[in-house]
Order: structure tokens, then C-alpha cells, then sequence
């Protein structure tokens, strides 16, 4: 199957996430995960049993990991198998206070890269999309990224881990970086703050402690779109601190959060 099969295959479920997500109930129920800020909704769990059950109707053979449930199916040791990373509801504490800045995000991975990617901004009904060397869209229509080349005058994303001792290195970080930039924002999404330095909306997007559900999807629909999507010091994105920016911006950026001083503080 194509990476472009794949990714109507992404959209499709996306949507219907989507859709469920959008009767949200008056009576939320809601519980803690890593720490007791980090909350999990029944909506979390009913938005990924629906990708679950579309994806195995699909692709009954690939492997999933969720946000919630971990891996499931897949078969073991097949080059060809598919994996796909779903994260339901990107923005949980936006939904549980209803701010309409949260997404569903659906990757396709082969050996560990992204192949196919979505991130679904429910309330604006925008569908972020790419495939590998095919381009990044919002509603069909292609993006490119920013091409600000002076930290001073870029708009930059990020967010924050659940766990305090972290969020205090964060906050340490921040003192170096705000006044070194045009303004920080924090949207409360990965997924969506990806797409939106896809956009040009952000100039640049910086976090640590991301999983691979968190940025699947977003990484490459950026990377497509002509930016550069990677750790510190040249290391893929993951847990540590991650940049997405034009080249140049990414530099500019990199070198600024070196100086914050160790800026890996999820690893």
C-alpha cells in the first residue's frame, strides 16, 4: 500500500475521532496519569478504541501504538509492517477546560520513519497532511514554513512537561530565550504547534519531554512544509528538546537555548 493510501486511511480515522470528539460530555470524567496534573478523559480513551477498531479494519495485520493503550497487534520481524502512532486528543487540559486547541494525531511509520502523517485541529476543521516527499497541506492547500531568519523578530511555540522539576528547568530556559525572541506562545498542543511553524503561524517551536504520538504526525507535516525537525545537537526528535524551524532559524534558535544552559532536560 502507498504512503498516499496510507494517509486517507489517516485522515479517515482522524475525522472520526474528531467527530466523537466534538459531543463533549457535560459531566467530563476525568483522571491523572504521570503526575496529577496530567489528566487522561474518558474521551482520550473513547476517541483511540475508535481508531483502534478502524484501524484493524483496514489493516488488520499493522502494529498501533496508542497514547493510552500502548502497542498493539503487528507482526514481528516483517519489514513491510506498518506502525502506526496515534495520539486521540493532543491538548487534553485545553478540552477539559474547553479551549478549542486540540487535535488528533495518526502517523504511519516504516523502519522508524514517518511515512504518512495527520493532525486534525477538531474545532477549525483543518486537516493537516503529508507524505513522505509528496508535501505538506492544510485543507489541500500546500504549506511552507516561515523564512524569518532574525530571532528577534520570530513568534516561537513550545510547552511544558507535567512533572515540577522539569517545568522548573523549563522555566529557567525561558529567561534566556523570551528575551531573545519577538513572543512565546503556548498553544497547549505539539501536535498543533508543529503545523502551525508548518504554516508560518509559528516562526520556530521548541520542547522537551515529547513522546512519538506527540510528534509523529506534526514532524513530518513541518518537514514537508521546509522546515528542519530535530533534537539538540543533531539528535532525531524525541524526549529531549526538540526545534522545528527554517535552517537558519534553527541555528539561531539552537544556539540560544545552548546558552540557557543544559536545554535536554527531559533526557
Amino acid at each position: 500500500m502507498s504512503s498516499t493510501d496510507l494517509l486517507d486511511i489517516a485522515e479517515e480515522v482522524a475525522r472520526a475521532a474528531g467527530a466523537l470528539l466534538r459531543n463533549r460530555p457535560a459531566g467530563l470524567r476525568v483522571e491523572s496519569k504521570s503526575t496529577p496534573t496530567d489528566a487522561v478523559t474518558e474521551m482520550d480513551r473513547a476517541a483511540e478504541a475508535l481508531i483502534l477498531d478502524r484501524l484493524r479494519q483496514h489493516r488488520p495485520g499493522d502494529r498501533v501504538v496508542g497514547e493510552e493503550t500502548g502497542q498493539h497487534d503487528g507482526v514481528d520481524g516483517d519489514d513491510q509492517t506498518v506502525t502506526w502512532l496515534v495520539d486521540p486528543l493532543d491538548g487534553t487540559v485545553n478540552y477539559l477546560y474547553g479551549i478549542p486547541n486540540f487535535a488528533v494525531s495518526v502517523a504511519a511509520q516504516q523502519h522508524g520513519e514517518s511515512i504518512a502523517g495527520v493532525v486534525y485541529d477538531v474545532m477549525r476543521d483543518d486537516l493537516y497532511a503529508a507524505t513522505s516527499g509528496g508535501g505538506a497541506t492544510c485543507n489541500g492547500t500546500p504549506l511552507r514554513c516561515s523564512s524569518q531568519q532574525d530571532l528577534a523578530f520570530s513568534l516561537v511555540g513550545t510547552g511544558f512537561a507535567y512533572a515540577a522539576d522539569t517545568r522548573t528547568v523549563q522555566a529557567q530556559v525561558l529567561t534566556t530565550v523570551l528575551p531573545a525572541v519577538r513572543d512565546i506562545r503556548r498553544i497547549g498542543s505539539a501536535a498543533l504547534d508543529l503545523c502551525m511553524v508548518a504554516s508560518g503561524r509559528l516562526d520556530a517551536f521548541f520542547e522537551a519531554g515529547m513522546l512519538p504520538w506527540d510528534w509523529a504526525a506534526g514532524a513530518l507535516i513541518a518537514t514537508e512544509a521546509g522546515a528542519r525537525v530535530a533534537g539538540i545537537g543533531g539528535r532525531p526528535p524525541g524526549s529531549w528538546t526538540t526545534i522545528a524551524a527554517n535552517n537558519a532559524l534553527f541555528e539561531r534558535l539552537e544556539a540560544v537555548l545552548v546558552e540557557a544552559g543544559d536545554p535536554d532536560v527531559a533526557s
